[in-house]
């Protein structure tokens, strides 16, 4: 254990029988935890203060400076242990700007994700303000939510329409199925692209909501929305076996070349089968994906489709048709076939 880490767990152990000695309580308006806050924040900004003038407190550098000290404001601001009320130093001229609490700010930066993160899970305005004053025994006016959820909102939609690379040779999508609030609790398809960029960096190009069930449609408005804001070329797009994706692709990058992924098609294999057959079928369909070229996988598919072709033949007409989508990661070498094959990039995403 670091010097350090002995040193806080000694200093807080100590803290801890000094409170328990003068009967102070941990938490509450006048606990531990908050004078602690209070102690923090204050030397915070005495030491903000202390640069912005250039001389320390009593210090007769500062005799006919132009600007010194000025005594102090009381501020309340609201943190995830509840308010702390601080005493704020100010200067003659006004100039000073606090960056540990700036002016007119209320809340602390953890305050905004904790109401971002109740939000997020379906509570409405009101039922987080009471979270607020019964776990906290602060106030946070609807109001104040409200505007930090706007907050966000505005910045994400910033975020959404912001321009993106021209070219990017790897281009993930794929769309996953939550449960929204708006009204009421619905099931609704949350459609994600992922950008692979010339120097190799992953970027999350957007999210968007949509109705019902996924849809190339869909996809289509979205495919073109990232082109008008700047992409105009992607190398390869891998997707799942939506039918009219491939279509609704080449539409927008004539080019590109479309991969199915090949989780998404060995999953769609199981479905036609019993279980009891599931990894025989696995150990059959792995030379197909891992042979090392499209002929050799031809030939591996032809051996799999006189095995199991009588008895489960919509699987064999499922690999057929999706065969043109399915083979274009084998002209590549492994370590890239590992990259191209699948959207589990995407799935690590939505699974977050």
């Amino acid at each position: 254990m670091a010097a350090t880490e002995v040193d806080q767990k000694q200093l807080a152990e100590q803290l801890l029988a000094q409170a328990k000695e003068q009967g102070v309580e941990l938490m509450g308006p006048n606990g531990l935890l908050n004078q602690l806050t209070k102690n923090v924040l204050e030397t915070a900004l005495d030491a903000e203060m202390t640069e912005h003038l250039g001389y320390e407190k009593h210090d007769a550098a500062g005799r006919g400076s132009g600007n010194s000290r000025n005594g102090t404001r009381s501020k309340t601001v609201l943190t995830e242990i509840g308010p702390v009320e601080i005493e704020v130093p100010r200067d003659i001229d006004s100039s000073f700007a606090p960056q540990i609490v700036k002016k007119r700010q209320r809340r602390l930066t953890g305050i905004d994700e904790i109401v971002l993160s109740l939000t997020a899970k379906g509570l409405t305005t009101g039922e987080v303000s009471a979270h607020f004053q019964d776990i906290y025994g602060a106030t946070v006016s609807k109001d104040t939510i409200s505007r930090i959820t706007d907050k966000v909102v505005g910045e994400m939609t910033e975020w959404q329409n912001r321009p993106l690379e021209r070219v990017y040779p790897v281009m993930f999508i794929d769309a996953v199925h939550v449960k929204v609030r708006d009204g009421q609790v619905t099931n609704r398809p949350m459609y994600v692209a992922i950008g692979v960029t010339v120097n190799g960096e992953r970027d999350i190009l957007g999210i968007w909501a949509g109705e019902g069930g996924e849809g190339a449609k869909f996809w289509l408005a979205v495919l073109t929305e990232i082109k008008n804001r700047g992409v105009a070329d992607v190398c390869i797009v891998v997707c799942d076996g939506l039918k009219g994706l491939p279509d609704a692709i080449n539409t927008v990058w004539e080019l590109a070349v479309v991969q199915t992924c090949i989780i998404h098609l060995i999953r769609n294999t199981f479905r036609f089968a019993s279980r009891k057959y599931w990894d025989e079928m696995a150990r059959d369909l792995r030379p197909v994906y891992t042979a090392p070229s499209e002929s050799a996988a031809k030939e591996r598919f032809t051996e799999f489709t006189k095995k199991w072709g009588q008895q489960y033949p919509a699987i064999i007409r499922m690999w057929d048709n999706a065969w043109s989508e399915f083979v274009p990661f084998l002209d590549y070498d492994v370590e890239i076939r590992r990259v191209i094959c699948s959207t589990n990039a995407i799935e690590s995403v939505n699974a977050r």
